[in-house]
């Protein structure tokens, strides 16, 4: 298996993308092709043994800045770094794609490069959420703003197989992101695509899931649109970290009791402490494009970059995406809906 990885995608980048790419090669049973300017990669490299850790560069001349228009950056600058890694998947030389740069632009990249499976009208990025037994598989989480009932359907479908066939779920729990449990609760998208998802023979859908029951592992996949799931997801990140502040916090201005106490805790808080951290799950797959796109938070470290690989690696050896095309063509054939 060869990943192929924008290395200058990043708040930091390429130095905390070269340090994760190097642990997630000892790590996983994987190629990694580091997709940048090549002098620069060199550089993080130092005195890595490439031939050894199965590293490999393929120089990219150019990148696509955050505040670039995507498909504009990404149809112009032919030797950025997330393009060219793109059709490396394209071409087959790779079999994963991943990126923690400007997430429109590794959207954009997948649509016109790799293009959509036939009958999805909208990819959608699906990100695990934390919860006391492992995560809710939330969908869409930003790459589409405005959802139809329809592009809901096709990410419970798309989320239901993932979550099975990667994260093992035998029969996943899906739900619909709404602000009551009652059918008839939500907006006119909410109404519409309840019914939808209720009579869709292809999930086991378990009716509305409220904003507490994400974290609270009640479901398995949660579906809402790109909004809303974009807002719930930096929320969730910024109470993770100010609740661990807090903590720090209050512990630094104890007493010498409490701190005793405290560091009778510690291995507890340090657990607590990696359940809620967001770089524990990396990367978030892009389902419905013909090919395997995973995308990562732009602040990722080198941890979060390694955790990010891992995701990727388990994306290829569940066959996530055949498993995907065999559904929406059996979803198509009985529900006429594609």
């Amino acid at each position: 298996m060869r990943i192929a990885i924008d290395a200058m995608g990043g708040d930091f980048a390429p130095k905390e993308i070269v340090r994760g790419a190097i642990d997630a090669a000892k790590k996983y049973d994987c190629e990694i092709v580091l997709v940048g300017d090549e002098r620069k990669i060199r550089a993080e490299l130092g005195g890595a043994d490439m031939d050894t850790l199965h590293i490999s560069i393929v120089h990219a001349a150019d990148v696509i800045g955050m505040n670039e228009a995507p498909a504009e950056a990404v149809r112009s600058k032919k030797e950025a770094s997330i393009v060219v890694a793109t059709r490396m998947v394209k071409e087959g030389t790779c079999d994963a794609v991943f990126s923690a740069g400007s997430t429109g632009a590794a959207v954009a990249a997948a649509q016109l490069i790799l293009h959509r499976i036939r009958g999805v009208s909208r990819p959608t990025i699906a990100t695990p959420m934390p919860t006391p037994d492992g995560v809710t598989l939330m969908l869409d989480s930003g790459a589409n703003v405005d959802s139809k009932p329809e592009h809901l359907v096709q990410s419970a479908v798309m989320g239901s197989l993932y979550a099975q066939y990667v994260f093992g779920i035998e029969r996943p729990r899906v739900g619909l992101l709404n602000i009551g449990e009652e059918e008839t609760k939500g907006n006119e998208q909410a109404k519409e695509t309840y019914p939808l998802l209720k009579t869709d023979p292809n999930i086991y859908f378990c009716g509305n899931a409220e904003g507490r029951d994400v974290p609270k592992g009640n479901f398995d996949v949660v579906v809402c649109d790109g909004f809303v799931g974009n807002v719930v997801l930096k929320f969730a990140e910024g109470l993770a970290k100010t609740i661990l502040g807090l903590i720090r916090e209050e512990i630094r201005g104890a007493g010498l009791m409490a701190k005793l106490g405290a560091l009778l805790l510690m291995p507890t808080l340090r657990h607590l402490g990696k359940r809620l951290d967001v770089r524990e799950y990396g990367g978030a797959p892009l389902l419905g494009v013909n090919g395997c796109c995973v995308i990562g938070h732009g602040s990722s470290d080198a941890k979060s970059i390694a955790s990010a690989i891992g995701v990727t690696v388990s994306y290829v050896n569940g066959k996530v995406l055949d498993q995907i095309r065999d559904a929406l063509a059996k979803e198509e054939e009985e529900t006429g809906r594609v």
